[in-house]
Formats: structure tokens, C-alpha cells, sequence
């Protein structure tokens, strides 16, 4: 036990040789190439993190962008919509208009339909009451009278009824 306590020079000298020789083969076989990777490792994270906000800063841009892009699409889209709904308006619009004036030249066609058809039946009426008119005139006068002369009284009775029907509207 005495020789714990007393220090040998020798072993002593051997030891801290040594330990420097250890300290030396360390430093060149693991602390060197220790200390270079974690350098790299430090300037790895940093280039990762410098990385990372730059595509954070990008990303935030495409946003405000896309935002933007996106507004403007949506105020296109309303745009487009209120022109497509003027526009139906306008067509729905114009279309009923034709259709009115359709309907009134229809209306008004068949009035004039109707008006002629009247007259016709009115004068195809008058000719028949006058030919039967003759027909009892001749029956109570025994006698025939030839076409030429039932004509000419017929147009002048046509005549003076027009003239009395016109006499009256006034």
C-alpha cells in the first residue's frame, strides 16, 4: 500500500508519454474527422434551414399571388355571370316583343279575314236574295225577263242599297 502513495517518477513519466501519444492518435484518427462532421453537420442544418425559408417565402408568395389571381377570377366570373343574366333579360325581352307582334299580326290578319269573308257572304247573300227576288218578281209577273235586264236592275238595286247602307253610317 505504501506504493500508492508514493509516486514512481518512471511510471509516471511513462504515463503522461502516454497519455500524449493516446491525446495525439486521438486528435488525427478521431477528433479531427469527429470535428469535421459535425462542422459539416452544422453547415448542412444551416444551408437546410437558409433553404427551408426561402421555399417558406416563395410558397408565401404563390399564395398572395394565387389569392390574387383567384379574386380576380371571381370578380371575371360575376362579371360574366350579370352579362350573361342582361343578356337573357334582353333576349327574353326582345323575344316576347316579336311574339306580341306576331300575335297581333295574326290578330289582325284574321280580322281582315273575317271582314272580307263577311263581305263576300254579305254579297253572295244580296245576290241570292235578288236572284230570288226576280225569281218571285217573274212568278208575279208571268213573264221572264232576260238576263241582260235582271243585270242592270240588280246593280242598281246593289247600288242604292250601298248608297242608304252608307247614307245611314254617317
Amino acid at each position: 500500500m505504501d506504493k500508492l502513495i508514493v509516486p514512481d517518477t518512471g511510471l509516471m513519466f511513462w504515463t503522461i508519454v502516454t497519455f500524449l501519444c493516446l491525446v495525439a492518435i486521438l486528435k488525427k484518427a478521431a477528433w479531427g474527422p469527429l470535428l469535421k462532421a459535425v462542422d459539416d453537420r452544422e453547415y448542412r442544418l444551416k444551408s437546410d434551414r437558409e433553404a427551408a425559408e426561402k421555399a417558406r417565402a416563395d410558397a408565401e408568395r404563390i399564395q398572395k399571388e394565387l389569392e390574387a389571381q383567384l379574386a380576380g377570377v371571381h370578380a371575371k366570373s360575376k362579371e360574366l355571370l350579370a352579362a350573361a343574366v342582361k343578356d337573357g333579360e334582353a333576349l327574353r325581352a326582345r323575344l316576347k316583343a316579336e311574339a306580341e307582334s306576331d300575335a297581333q299580326a295574326i290578330k289582325d290578319k284574321t280580322s281582315a279575314d273575317l271582314v272580307a269573308e263577311k263581305n263576300r257572304l254579305v254579297g253572295d247573300l244580296r245576290r241570292e236574295v235578288a236572284s230570288l227576288s226576280v225569281m218571285a218578281a217573274e212568278k208575279l209577273m208571268r213573264q221572264s225577263v232576260d238576263e241582260g235586264v235582271q243585270k242592270r236592275v240588280l246593280d242598281g238595286f246593289f247600288a242604292d242599297l250601298d248608297t242608304a247602307k252608307k247614307a245611314g253610317r254617317n
